[in-house]
Order: C-alpha cells, then sequence, then structure tokens
C-alpha cells in the first residue's frame, strides 16, 4: 500500500485557490482606471454661449503611466494671450486621483497680470468615481471636473464660465 501524502482533495483545493486568485487579479486589474494617452482640446464653451475653437485656443494634455504635461494657449478678441503649461507626477486608483505639482506656468496678458511660476512641488488629492467606462473627479489643483468617456474627455469650470472637450489623439 502506497502512501498518497496529497490526497484528491488537497488537489482539488489547490486549484480552487490558484483559480480565485487569477480571479482575482484579474477583477483588480479590470478596475484599475486608466486615462493614459494625449488629448486635443476641439472646443471651449464660455457660459454667455460662445464656442472657441482653434485658432483662438488650442491645447494639449498628455497623461502617461505616471506623468501628466498640459499646454493651453489661448487669444482673445484684442490679440491678447492667455497660455499656461503644467507639469505633475500622478497616481489613479478606482477610488482616488492624487497629484504632485513639478511646475506650473501662467502668463495672463488677457487679465493683465504677470507671469506666475509654482514650482512648490504641493500634493493633492481627489476621490474618484466609476461608472462602467466613466472615470469622473475634480482636478487636484484648480477648479473643475473632469469626466472621461471612452476618447473624449470633458472639463468644465466649477463656476461654469466655460466647458472643454477633449478628444483623445490615435
Amino acid at each position: 500500500m502506497t502512501r498518497d501524502y496529497f490526497p484528491r482533495q488537497c488537489w482539488t483545493l489547490s486549484g480552487i485557490l490558484i483559480g480565485m486568485m487569477f480571479l482575482c487579479a484579474s477583477i483588480a486589474a479590470a478596475q484599475t482606471p486608466s486615462i493614459e494617452g494625449t488629448y486635443q482640446l476641439t472646443s471651449r464653451k464660455l457660459s454667455d454661449g460662445t464656442m472657441l475653437k482653434p485658432p483662438d485656443v488650442m491645447a494639449f494634455y498628455t497623461f502617461t503611466k505616471t506623468h501628466r504635461n498640459f499646454n493651453l494657449v489661448q487669444k482673445d478678441a484684442t490679440g491678447k494671450f492667455s497660455s499656461t503649461s503644467n507639469v505633475s507626477t500622478y497616481t489613479l486608483t478606482a477610488t482616488e486621483y492624487s497629484e504632485t505639482r513639478l511646475f506650473n506656468i501662467v502668463n495672463d496678458q488677457i487679465g493683465g497680470k504677470d507671469i506666475v511660476y509654482d514650482l512648490s512641488g504641493k500634493t493633492q488629492s481627489v476621490p474618484v468615481k466609476m461608472e462602467g467606462g466613466r472615470i469622473q473627479f475634480k482636478a487636484a489643483f484648480g477648479q473643475r471636473s473632469y469626466v472621461f468617456e471612452g476618447n473624449t474627455w470633458t472639463s468644465t469650470a466649477e463656476n461654469n464660465t466655460n466647458v472643454d472637450v477633449w478628444e483623445k489623439v490615435p
């Protein structure tokens, strides 16, 4: 009579446990949100209904796995410009968006303000809401709400002064 050190029940239980580990890993991977890609601003709707499009407002926003890079330039009817450049690191989970500002530069001729440089290295976090393929959160810095859905991203100013529509660049 041979001794069975690993009875059949043990192998069955091991198989079930391994299967559950793979299932949990795949569920976690499926719930990890992603906003990676480069987005181009296609339009900006002002609170009075005016629709701005390139070349009056142009912007690109790139999210890698860990960094984001934002550049925007806007020209008003008088020919004055406003521009913003921002580089940060970020993390995005199913429950939180956290961002650390590396630098931010704002040049606001339109508003008649001096150039502002921010190299503070500040970190801020905000909650994330996910429903299906939709990812929603407020900007870590600034007063905007972001909604990512498919290849479109909408950015709305809290005081509704403008709504930006972005399309992912292939």
